[in-house]
């Protein structure tokens, strides 16, 4: 993206200043910082096993979906990390590609890799998958992410963004699924979910084909002592259990005022021994030599707790808990949830291109919510439900050169 369309996107266009990103660029910020050097001696970071797949990891792996910058990937790589996380559509595909570079002279087994591919298409509204989507499609989009990433199988394979029990169990997909795993194209199989995380986390168990869940699951979520009891579940049964969306929103107020500590949270999440390892997405050396402090120390200490309870705000800040709860109270049923983790793509992590590519495939006008002089819906945390639709709807209006 060149200066003078970042200085545009600054100014506001399509009311995009609503994010409170000043300055704000295209993509997730980068750091040109020294690399982690790798040590003659390295101890050993603590490991968990995930589930029943034999596979055994350090308690902190990279999630690449904001990453622009190879070097922080070898980086985290030589600083102990092993286990990538991407998906399909990161960056439009970039996000896969820069991993197939980083991974290209490195020997592929000493890299755990996970993709996810979302099955398409989808009803937004319901959390189903219609009678049109096909396992063949799904595995056409494998087919293109194996490409990008320059390897002939992934460790994990996801069915992406699961959000009810009902399309955990969609036999189309979970056929998909389990003819990539056979055909030796992944070696295991799982699902991710944001949303109603109990319940797809035991619709999971019950189907017994998947071998991984991943989760959203943090300090923030007002229902985190049922993700908790879903997680303890999942693990009894021997499926792998990774944590994601751990940092909460990185900061408390939506000024930007005060700042979660990263590394409180991320013990916080890993404090939960269900939890095999998780997978904060970090874009720069600093980021990530805190996340290597966490992986060499991750017991959360009291002090660092009480970090995490500081007191009430006036603004509720970026986090959403997708429960949906919004959703019911519109007239129109649009898919706020989706609308609210976009603009949190955008407000709290500075990342254009994840939140545009999240707008743009929901099946909406650039203004749904004209047809309503009044909108009704409100937050039970206080967050601005129908301005931050409007704003980051305005996404829709931007060509799509400007954040791929």
């Amino acid at each position: 993206m060149g200066f003078e369309r970042r200085r545009f996107i600054q100014r506001g266009v399509a009311g995009l200043a609503g994010f409170g990103l000043l300055p704000w660029s295209g993509l997730a910020k980068t750091s040109k910082g020294p690399a982690v050097k790798k040590k003659t001696t390295q101890v050993r970071p603590p490991t968990r096993s995930l589930g029943r797949t034999g596979i055994t990891l350090p308690l902190v792996s990279m999630g690449v979906m904001n990453a622009d910058n190879p070097a922080v990937v070898r980086a985290a790589l030589d600083g102990g990390i092993v286990h990538l996380d991407t998906a399909h559509s990161y960056q439009g595909g970039r996000n896969e590609e820069m991993i197939g570079e980083v991974l290209r002279g490195r020997p592929r087994e000493a890299v755990i890799l996970s993709t996810k591919v979302v099955g398409m298409p989808f009803d937004r509204q319901t959390g189903l998958f219609t009678p049109a989507t096909t396992g063949e499609a799904f595995l056409e989009k494998f087919e293109l992410s194996l490409k990008r990433l320059g390897t002939s199988y992934v460790d994990i394979l996801y069915l992406h963004s699961v959000p009810r029990a009902e399309s955990a169990r969609f036999e189309p997909l979970l056929a998909a699924l389990q003819k990539a795993k056979k055909d030796g194209k992944a070696r295991f199989i799982g699902l991710t979910t944001h949303r109603n995380e109990p319940e797809v986390i035991r619709a999971a168990i019950a189907a017994k084909v998947y071998d991984v869940v991943l989760t959203s699951y943090n300090f923030r979520q007002e229902h985190r002592e049922e993700v908790g009891r879903a997680i303890a579940e999942a693990a009894a049964a021997g499926l792998g259990v990774i944590a994601m969306k751990t940092q909460a929103g990185v900061y408390f107020d939506q000024e930007k005022t005060r700042k979660i500590d990263m590394k409180a949270a991320l013990r916080w999440v890993l404090a939960h021994p269900g939890v095999t390892t998780a997978i904060p997405g970090f874009t720069t050396f600093e980021q990530l030599a805190e996340d290597l402090e966490v992986l060499a120390n991750p017991a959360l200490s009291e002090a660092e707790r009480t970090l995490l309870s500081p007191p009430q705000v006036a603004s509720s800040g970026f986090f959403c808990d997708q429960c949906g709860r919004c959703e019911r109270q519109c007239a129109r049923g649009l898919p706020l949830p989706d609308l609210m983790r976009g603009y949190m793509y955008a407000g709290a992590y500075g990342n254009l291109a994840a939140a545009a590519t999240l707008v743009t495939d929901l099946p909406l006008t650039d203004d749904p919510c004209q047809e309503c002089a009044v909108c009704s819906v409100s937050c039970p945390k206080g967050i601005d439900v129908p301005g931050r639709a409007r704003t980051v709807m305005g996404l829709r209006k931007l060509p799509s050169s400007w954040w791929v």
